[in-house]
């Protein structure tokens, strides 16, 4: 069983949803990030998002667009988020990582390498932002041989002829996108993510996981209510022009345990101080 398996179908029998940070591989430098990477389960993280640093983020706010060019800034590279991820593994066999970015990177890498590769430094999945699936054929046959889940984006726009698209192929779990437009820019309302996850669970059983406009603890608690998974990136990754190296870890901390412990009680009830 993958680790993502293995992860939902613990947090499914303790009815919680999963907490998902995301921060960019080497953002601001590359020993803050792997002891942020590393400090991120201990915050509560149950599945964490790395990004692979690119110059052209296009589907990403201006929050992950500076983090991935701070990184890229800082020396980051493909090696150097595989070498993160391998680092993470050898400290903790249990949280599922996923790496999350654009083809260009893979591609320029070697579909087949790439799959090998990341299998090998301990990744768990792949969400590829700007592949659609008409296209991911030769990469996610190489994930799959390497058991590496592909994870699909659906967005408010995917109609039912769409979504089949959409998951003929997705593994892991399913990426629904809660707002129009770029990471970190616009909120959401509930109620249409609510019915937007009601349509999409009658088509698959594969968890879904939201993200894109969820900012507070707030916010995380009243999608995990009904979600499989809250995604938190912009608020994340601003810290690191915020606060600083010195700081980041220990203010990235106190922000994941926020975000995770409202994720973990949604469901429960309670009202946390």
């Amino acid at each position: 069983m993958s680790r993502i398996k293995a992860r939902f179908d613990a947090l499914k029998a303790a009815n919680r949803a999963a907490f998902i940070p995301f921060i960019s591989a080497g953002d601001p430098d590359a020993a803050t990030s792997a002891a942020l990477l590393e400090s991120l389960p201990g915050a509560g993280a149950d599945l964490i998002e790395l990004g692979m640093p690119f110059t052209d983020p296009m589907a990403d706010g201006p929050a992950v667009q500076a983090s991935s060019l701070r990184a890229l800034k800082s020396g980051a590279t493909m090696a150097s988020t595989f070498d993160m991820v391998r680092g993470f593994r050898s400290k903790d066999i249990a949280t599922p990582v996923i790496l999350m970015g654009y083809f260009n990177p893979v591609h320029a890498w070697g579909a087949a390498k790439f799959a090998a590769d990341a299998a090998a430094a301990g990744v768990d999945g792949l969400i590829i932002v700007d592949l659609p699936p008409e296209e991911d054929e030769t990469l996610r046959t190489a994930a799959n041989k390497a058991g590496i889940d592909m994870i699909r984006l659906v967005t408010p726009t995917t109609d039912a002829a769409r979504l089949g698209k959409v998951l003929n192929g997705a593994s892991g779990f399913l990426y629904y996108v809660s707002v129009a437009g770029v990471t970190g820019t616009k909120s959401f309302t509930e109620s249409d993510v609510r019915d937007a996850l009601t349509r999409i669970r009658a088509a698959s059983s594969l968890p879904v996981a939201v993200g894109f406009g969820i900012r507070t603890p707030e916010q995380a608690g009243s999608i995990a209510k009904f979600a499989d998974a809250v995604v938190v990136g912009s608020a994340i990754v601003a810290l690191a022009e915020a606060v600083g190296p010195a700081q980041l870890v220990a203010k990235t901390g106190e922000l994941c345990r926020a975000l995770a412990g409202s994720t973990h009680d949604a469901r429960n009830d309670k009202v946390r101080a």
